[in-house]
């Protein structure tokens, strides 16, 4: 039911003010913005809820609960909101437990168990649980960002299901807040513990005593018995779980109902998970190769003859968005010819004579039934660049161009492997029917293959094939005795259908179990029953094609930016820690705050970009609010499978934000940087003495808005220019192996000259020319800042200096990351129409010092015995953009070129700083403590005789101010190692 909020606009104040954590609801911007970035999660649905509560401690819950049952609310709780069935979007409050409950509070190493708060991270709690030798199994291919409350929650399973079992299975107990504020503990009672409980006089005795009358029934138990989906599918999640509860041959316990209960009976505080060993350290995957879908699931019912840890399907169409993906390209190495359908079935053994010999067996199998044309096994580490490709299934089918967009649907209906032939085989002639296209994924040894059939919500033909679908395939599930939900949960999308396929009587008596825990709909009202229909309140239904919304950037291989928006998913790979490692999000990774994700980001673009009455679309300080902590690290370019780039387009925001709102004094000065620096220059000693001046220096950053304990860039007692121009005129000219030009970028010209003077040693020492051409800056700082239009000019003026310059026999060579990186980057979509193709073909030629040399090296024009054989030991932190654009190993490979040095690069995310980000007063805490993930405490418990490289100059400058090391440069160090 609708609440009005202006009615409850003085209330919920009082329940502010009565909150130890974070709630908001009022109209400014700051929590408008919260409100819109928790109206999604990774479905197709879109609801505003009526406020969000960030609760710190129980005191809150007890809180919330009480506000929200005397004021007739519903409280929908939820963490990383991966849920792919609606289960976290609603009109409600959203409570959200990811931040605070997150601690892990108890390991029992002898007897296996853990206790753990509901916000702790899947793959989080396993890195803490590995010194012990102990694991928690259920592994979904969200579980680097999965929590263990959403995974209660819908009862995940993941690709070791078969195996490692699911998250029912392992719930040993759990702390359960019921609608009263009553904590419980639900746990296994024998025979005598459950009399106590129905003895009890309280609401707990109620629950006990109420579901004991309701399972006791003969007539309730045969219409389980009968009704339910067969027993030997171990994927039954459709509705609660009543014929598990029911099983008499098991202790009677509570967990069994709460897990796949959405949060629609109680508020989990603590689970008790039981814990597996780890598996056997030796891993190998059969990559089986097949002709048609049909023939895999054939091939499927093979491999699970021969007892694999797992058997997991990829078709073609997943396959080939892997072509040219940014990252993903390097995980086709296995793939042989062009096959429809891979199926992945992995073995592991204590050696690995045992993986090949169980390998083998299967492949004799299947050759011998006439499955499959290639069978290659990948073993070792490289196992896991094959199950990326597997877990990043549905952020990539997300890179399809247009309307027509896979939609989470039927993904999750489950039968018998053995049925899974002949079911998808009748699938397929659904989509026939409607003549829609799908996707094929996942999990194939469960039964349960992800199923996402190819629609366009935006048009009313394809809504009404997106309810069709759904009504006649949970047919199909009846007809097999399936199960509607296999792990995604029901929601509230296929609520709608449990009755179709476990008839109205099954569903009368999960109504009755709704009425018994949550009379007054206090946890999360419409989920799995009641829900409104599945086709209504869906986040893509309006018609955006006659959309022109003009932008700087082109967008056209995006087709818009509305388009790039829209393929985020909401499947939240930004949400992994640095526990997980890899660069996006940084300021999520510090401050754990949805709003500080790409995923909100994205959505709340998208969502003004649909619906602003404005001439400018991009006018809301809504999205203001969110953009602010992005540090334009470039890390989701990359490593979101959609390639959501928000980096630009924040900066493509900021632009026409600044537009209509104007330009602030702070942004024009730190893009004009070059400027400043170029005139304090021709006055070094000057401008250096003031910013080194601690009360002169105190006003300029008082003035400019930065943090006090920053210090500012020095500038050099000359430019690098002007130094190589010296240096070329004063040595006459050798022979040389090569011309490269160098391109003198802002920060090394005026700031870094050392390290350009070393690079110029360097390369000179080791027989090649370097000239310079005549160039501008790169206009990074600009795009930092979202002055585009004067980043383009800068663009197009580089691009005509340089195109005639830099041919197919020469290379245009940068020393700082972000600055030659841009001509890779943003060069090509930034330039006027007439230069693309000229943009292209620079950016084709513009490399990293690092990248030059280790080709060479790599080619045999540079040698070992030109370097010293001194043993030495380097840690190295990579730029963000070297991250984002696969560059680093470069780099550790030309400082492990030397042969004494040992090279260890740091599993660092972003740095913190990201150009003037950790300058700025109001971000500093923010950069302080993304460094302060992995960076800083690595740079601390470094000896001093071992060097830190550092390519990037903000990452040197954010070591330098933070922990008082001094880092260098890849080219100092290498100069240093060079036999002179």
């Amino acid at each position: 039911m609708k609440t009005n909020v202006d009615e409850l606009a003085g209330k919920l104040q009082g329940l502010t003010d009565s909150l130890n954590g974070s709630f908001y609801y009022d109209t400014s911007s700051e929590h408008q913005a919260i409100l819109r970035a928790y109206a999604t999660d990774a479905s197709v649905y879109q609801e505003r809820p009526l406020a969000v509560a960030i609760p710190k401690d129980t005191d809150d819950l007890h809180t919330l609960i009480a506000f929200a049952s005397t004021h007739g609310l519903t409280l929908i709780p939820r963490t990383a909101g991966t849920s792919l069935a609606g289960q976290v979007v609603g009109h409600g409050i959203v409570v959200d437990v990811s931040k605070h409950f997150n601690k892990v509070l108890e390991v029992n190493a002898e007897e296996h168990w853990v206790r753990v708060q509901p916000g702790v991270i899947r793959d989080d709690l396993n890195a803490y649980l590995r010194p012990y030798g102990l694991m928690f199994g259920p592994e979904t291919s969200t579980a680097n960002r999965a929590m263990v409350g959403g995974m209660v929650g819908n009862n995940s399973s993941g690709l070791h299901s078969i195996v490692w079992g699911d998250t029912r299975s392992h719930l040993l107990s759990a702390k359960v807040l019921l609608d009263d504020g009553s904590e419980v503990t639900f746990e296994a009672l024998d025979e005598a513990a459950l009399f106590g409980k129905l003895v009890l006089a309280n609401r707990e005795g109620d629950l006990y005593r109420r579901m004991n009358e309701l399972l006791s029934d003969p007539v309730n138990r045969q219409t389980i018995q009968a009704d339910y989906p067969k027993s030997t599918l171990t994927r039954r999640n459709t509705g609660y779980a009543l014929d598990m509860l029911s099983d008499t041959t098991q202790p009677f316990n509570f967990c069994k109902l709460l897990a796949g209960s959405e949060g629609t009976l109680g508020i989990l505080t603590e689970a008790k998970l039981n814990l597996l060993p780890l598996p056997p350290k030796e891993i190998g995957l059969l990559c089986i190769h097949c002709g048609s879908l049909i023939e895999s699931l054939h091939a499927n019912v093979v491999a699970l003859q021969h007892r694999p840890e797992a058997s997991e399907l990829v078709d073609k169409y997943i396959m080939d968005f892997t072509k040219g993906h940014p990252t993903y390209q390097y995980n086709r190495f296995f793939i042989e010819g062009d096959p429809a359908a891979l199926l992945m079935v992995e073995f592991r053994g204590e050696t690995l004579a045992d993986v090949h010999d169980k390998a083998a067996a299967l492949k004799a199998d299947l050759i011998a039934r006439g499955f499959g044309y290639a069978y290659p096994l990948i073993t070792g580490p490289q196992t896991n660049l094959v199950w990326d490709v597997r877990k990043a299934g549905l952020g990539l089918i997300r890179n399809l161009p247009g309307d027509i967009q896979p939609v989470n649907l039927i993904e999750d209906c489950a039968v018998s492997p053995e049925d899974l032939p002949a079911y998808i085989a009748d699938v397929q002639r659904i989509l026939e029917k409607y003549g829609l296209k799908a996707s094929y994924y996942a999990h194939a040894g469960a039964g349960e293959l992800h199923v996402e059939p190819l629609i366009n919500l935006k048009t009313a033909e394809g809504r009404s094939a997106f309810r069709a679908v759904l009504a006649e395939t949970a047919e199909l599930v009846k007809k097999y005795n399936g199960s509607l939900s296999g792990e995604h949960g029901d929601g509230r999308l296929r609520g709608e259908f449990i009755g179709a396929v476990l008839g109205n009587k099954v569903y009368n008596l999960l109504k009755e179990v709704k009425e018994i825990f949550d009379p007054r709909g206090v946890f999360n009202a419409n989920k799995i029953v009641d829900t409104p229909p599945m086709d209504k309140f869906l986040r893509y239904e309006q018609d955006t094609s006659s959309f022109k919304i003009d932008t700087v950037f082109d967008f056209t291989r995006q087709e818009s930016i509305l388009r790039l928006s829209e393929k985020c998913s909401g499947s939240g790979d930004c949400r992994k820690t640095h526990i997980t490692g890899g660069t996006m999000c940084p300021s999520y990774m510090a401050t754990r705050e949805e709003r500080d994700t790409t995923r909100a980001r994205a959505n709340l673009l998208r969502q003004f970009l649909t619906s602003s009455p404005k001439a400018n679309r991009f006018d809301h300080p809504e999205i203001k609010e969110v953009m602010e902590l992005c540090l334009s690290c470039k890390g989701c370019k990359t490593e979101c499978p959609s390639g959501v780039d928000i980096a630009k387009m924040k900066a493509e925001f900021l632009q026409h934000y600044y537009d209509a709102n104007g330009t602030p004094f702070r942004a024009w000065v730190i893009a004009n940087f070059t400027k400043s620096q170029q005139v304090a220059s021709f006055f070094p000693g000057l401008y250096n003495a003031v910013i080194n001046n601690n009360r002169l220096s105190s006003v300029v950053k008082r003035v400019l808005g930065f943090a006090v304990d920053r210090s500012l860039p020095q500038v050099s007692a000359t430019t690098l220019r002007r130094w190589i121009e010296r240096q070329q005129a004063s040595n006459p000219r050798g022979r040389f192996k090569k011309t490269v030009y160098l391109f003198c970028d802002e920060f090394t010209e005026y700031n870094d000259v050392p390290i350009g003077q070393s690079a110029y040693r360097l390369l000179t020492a080791l027989g090649y020319e370097v000239r310079l051409a005549k160039h501008l800056e790169s206009g990074r700082t600009y795009l930092s800042k979202g002055l585009v239009r004067k980043a383009k000019a800068i663009a197009n003026r580089n691009v005509r200096f340089l195109k005639d310059v830099i041919t197919a026999d020469t290379l245009l060579i940068g020393i700082e990351p972000s600055a030659i990186l841009t001509f890779r980057d943003e060069y090509p979509e930034l330039v006027d129409r007439a230069l693309v193709s000229d943009a292209y073909t620079l950016a084709g030629r513009a490399v990293l010092i690092d990248e030059f040399l280790a080709m060479e090296m790599e080619n045999g024009s540079i040698e070992p015995a030109m370097f010293t054989v001194q043993p030495r030991k380097v840690k190295l932190h990579g730029h963000c953009y070297q991250k984002a654009f696969h560059l680093v190993e470069y780099t550790a490979k030309i400082l492990a070129f030397p042969k004494g040095y040992q090279v260890e690069i740091i599993p660092s995310g972003c740095c913190g700083m990201a150009g003037s980000f950790g300058y700025e007063k109001e971000h500093y805490d923010v950069s302080q403590k993304v460094g302060e993930l992995v960076l800083f405490p690595t740079v601390r418990e470094t000896p001093d005789e071992t060097l830190i490289a550092a390519p990037g100059t903000s990452c040197r400058h954010q070591i330098k101010d933070a922990v008082g090391r001094r880092t260098y440069h890849p080219v100092e160090i290498l100069w240093e190692a060079l036999r002179k």
